[in-house]
């Protein structure tokens, strides 16, 4: 990641239960997530049709509907 400290230290406020601390590290995330779809996908055949995008999309929209660990039922 391109700045791996500034996500410890939003990955400890989160676990503090500072909420936006999730909003500012969702997004650093997301970006290195994507960078990292392209870069494999620059590796694979031409033929497949999922795109780097759709997919970490898609797994951002999974991490995000997840519940929290430190909610309760």
């Amino acid at each position: 990641m391109s700045d791996t400290g500034e996500v410890t230290r939003l990955l400890g406020e989160v676990g503090r239960g500072k909420k936006d601390a999730m909003h500012q590290l969702l997004p650093l995330v997301y970006d290195e997530l994507h960078r990292l779809a392209r870069s494999y996908f620059r590796r694979e055949r031409g033929e497949h049709t999922l795109q780097p995008t759709a997919l970490v999309t898609e797994a951002y929209i999974r991490m995000v509907d997840q519940k929290s660990p430190m909610e309760t039922s």
